[in-house]
């Protein structure tokens, strides 16, 4: 089944479909900004000093 598919993917998918070289350069992108090596230590470090947040002073409940 088809869904919906927007005018900006329709235009992306026909341009890429004309440009195969542009897809690996979009990855090398990709992984420029979010594929970063993960140091253990520090994600524990992390972790550790997390903070809970406290809800919203209009998400207590209120007294009927």
């Amino acid at each position: 089944m088809a869904g919906y598919v927007s005018e900006y993917t329709q235009f992306m998918q026909e341009w890429l479909a004309q440009h195969p070289a542009e897809r690996d350069e979009r990855q090398k992108g990709f992984a420029l900004w979010w594929d970063r090596p993960q140091d253990a230590d520090t994600l524990r470090r992390r972790a550790e000093s997390r903070v809970p947040h406290r809800a919203a002073s209009s998400a207590k409940p209120t007294k009927h």
